[in-house]
């Protein structure tokens, strides 16, 4: 059984509200503007798909069966959200797959690239230039931090020490003592106070706790 879903398509649109939605998250804050470049099938088919309102109703937060979905253009505006789409060719990437250029209400940045693979899951491939697998199916902290000895040991023994089991860990680096992205899955929710402690170390440039999607 595919998702509960606004349709047509579960992979056009509950897949990108769920990649919105995934963006939003790893921005931190609610987005103001936001430029998608589309690509493959995603590019050929939105209109008749609605994979445009999709991802815009994903950014705005909304869920795959939000009846909000069909207007959500008229959301964004009301919201103060401002998104631009175009086309492109992003290289041998999944055909489903939209490159995000996002500002949040802080002036925070971020670029990321997202597919939806089928019935309705998807994965974010790239964050900042690095590449990633993420897929928000599990409880996830992802973490930017200054490359160097001792970080990743002492986020991994604050998850041991709050009774966290983690069960996928991924980094990523732009180069040895540069920056790295450090993706943490685990089999429990991890608590407010376990985020914010890893990201008060002075080593840490951002973290963001998420929460499965599905």
């Amino acid at each position: 059984m595919g998702p509960i879903m606004i349709g047509p398509s579960s992979s056009h649109t509950a897949g990108a509200v769920r990649l919105g939605r995934l963006a939003r998250a790893l921005l931190g804050e609610r987005p103001v503007g936001a430029q998608l470049m589309l690509h493959g099938s995603f590019a050929a088919t939105y209109r008749g798909h609605g994979t445009d309102l999709a991802l815009t109703g994903g950014l705005l937060g909304f869920a795959p069966d939000d009846e909000r979905i069909r207007d959500a253009f008229g959301w964004a505006c009301r919201e103060g959200l401002e998104v631009c789409f175009n086309s492109g060719d992003l290289g041998d990437v999944h055909p489903n797959t939209v490159r995000f250029s996002l500002v949040g209400e802080t002036g925070k940045t971020l670029n990321l690239v997202g597919s939806s693979v089928g019935g309705g899951k998807v994965e974010i491939t790239e964050i900042l230039g690095l590449q990633v697998a993420l897929t928000g199916e599990m409880p996830t902290i992802v973490t930017t931090y200054a490359d160097m000895p001792g970080i990743i040991a002492a986020m991994t023994s604050m998850l041991a020490e709050a009774n966290i089991n983690i069960a996928a860990m991924r980094v990523t680096r732009t180069g040895r003592g540069e920056t790295a992205i450090c993706i943490i899955e685990t089999d429990q929710e991890i608590p407010g106070q376990v985020v914010d402690t890893i990201g008060a170390m002075p080593e840490v440039l951002g973290i963001n706790a998420i929460h499965p999607e599905f």
